[in-house]
């Protein structure tokens, strides 16, 4: 964060930089006048001159007219004209220039109020400083507070969408892909159904599926079939729409077949046959993995499904589990891949009627356990009772034998005393 650190009053702090400026004869009889907003607007008007001047003096002349700016009541008018002279060529510094006026915006940027709209106009010009000095790692921390500095400016659609586009373009630059994807589908998310079908709209759908298609380590395609954008590509861009079905919800033969009859188009759009190929192998395994009742699947199932020989079988599952789209574990003994946890790619009626037949022997298997569990405690409660009885007999037997004993002994002793 950056802060500007000025003393002075506005009068002597104005007549300063007007002399650097060398505009002092335009500004003086408006500050005499006591008309600040006058005497501003020429002096930001001069700023532009700036640019030119020294490398070392420009931070801290920027940093005095923006303090002065900041006095005034209606300092929102003149922050545009500001942005507009800053994010031009800093002639006196080509190397630092970029870096110089980055860190000037930074400083108006955190001056101003946060529920100033001001800081909307002012933060897509430090995304154009940053698209231009490829500093995407500066801007990622802030980008945390981004939904909520949106919410404060109270941005209209558009402006999210100006911002969302420009931040999809940086991070592209900067090799995040994955980053400026997501970027993307914020700015799809923009768009009001009368918009879907725009030019606009389309471009920014086909590039979104586009990065999902190739992305070696995208797989959810649920995040674009939802979107009302992406399914307006049905009636303008049918062969994108198609790929989207076949990679969201079919399998290997589907996309063999799709391939032998667009290859032409596949070459003109430039996609790899060889990566949509490969994920479709490892989306196809997904499938037949999510759907096996038994949690066994054969190695013999997946290549015949993979279009592979058996022996290659264990490469491609070792890289479904990289891919994070199914756990388990291989027996090369039984030749089976044990299935602990697969997702499904999606969830509609076929898959409804997997989990019900799923359900279904769970529930058997779960009433023959509990009949067992029955039967054994059952025998268990039986065993025990005549356990129970068995011990009772055999004290009730003993003491019988006992009490005999005592009284034998008894009637001896007594005919004993009797002689």
């Amino acid at each position: 964060m950056q802060y500007c650190f000025v003393e002075g009053s506005f009068p002597d702090l104005a007549r300063e930089l007007a002399e650097y400026l060398h505009i002092t004869p335009e500004v003086e009889p408006l500050l005499e006048a006591n008309t600040k907003d006058e005497a501003l607007k020429k002096l930001v008007i001069a700023s532009a001159g700036l640019n030119s001047y020294p490398e070392k003096e420009f931070t801290a002349a920027y940093n005095l007219l923006v303090y002065l700016v900041m006095q005034s009541p209606n300092s929102n008018m003149f922050l545009q004209k500001m942005c507009d002279n800053i994010s031009k060529p800093i002639t006196s510094a080509p190397y630092n220039g970029p870096g110089l006026a980055l860190n000037v915006l930074t400083t108006i940027f955190n001056l101003i109020p946060t529920d100033s709209e001001a800081r909307f106009h002012i933060f897509l010009a430090i995304l154009n400083l940053v698209k231009v000095t490829g500093s995407f790692e500066t801007l990622r921390p802030q980008l945390k507070k981004l939904d909520q500095w949106i919410d404060e400016w109270e941005s209209d659609e558009e402006d999210q969408r100006k911002i969302f586009s420009q931040l999809a373009e940086i991070a592209e630059d900067a090799g995040e892909e994955e980053a400026s994807y997501q970027f993307i589908l914020k700015s799809l998310c923009t768009f009001p159904s009368s918009e879907v079908s725009s030019k606009e709209a389309q471009d920014l759908s086909l590039r979104a599926l586009r990065a999902a298609l190739q992305s070696p380590t995208h797989f959810d395609f649920h995040d674009l079939t939802s979107l009302p954008t992406v399914q307006a590509l049905s009636d303008s861009h049918t062969e994108y729409s198609e790929l989207l079905e076949i990679f969201s919800e079919k399998e290997l033969e589907d996309y063999n077949d799709f391939r032998d009859e667009n290859e032409d188009w596949l070459e003109k759009q430039s996609l790899n046959n060889s990566t949509l190929h490969r994920k479709m192998r490892l989306l196809t395994l997904a499938s037949v993995a999510a759907s096996t009742n038994s949690k066994e699947l054969e190695y013999k199932r997946i290549a015949k499904a993979l279009q592979v020989p058996v022996e290659d079988v264990e490469m491609w599952v070792i890289d479904v589990i990289r891919a994070k789209l199914v756990e388990g574990k291989m027996s090369q003994q039984k030749q089976v891949f044990l299935v602990h946890r697969t997702t499904y790619r999606v969830f509609g009626e076929k898959q409804w009627r997997e989990l019900a037949t799923r359900l279904d022997q769970w529930r058997t298997s779960l009433r023959a356990v509990k009949e067992v569990i029955s039967r054994e405690r059952q025998q268990a409660e039986a065993q025990k009772e005549r356990e129970m009885h068995e011990i009772e007999r055999k004290v009730a037997g003993a003491t019988g034998m006992g009490a005999g004993r005592r009284i034998g002994g008894r009637d001896n002793m007594v005919e004993m005393g009797t002689d």
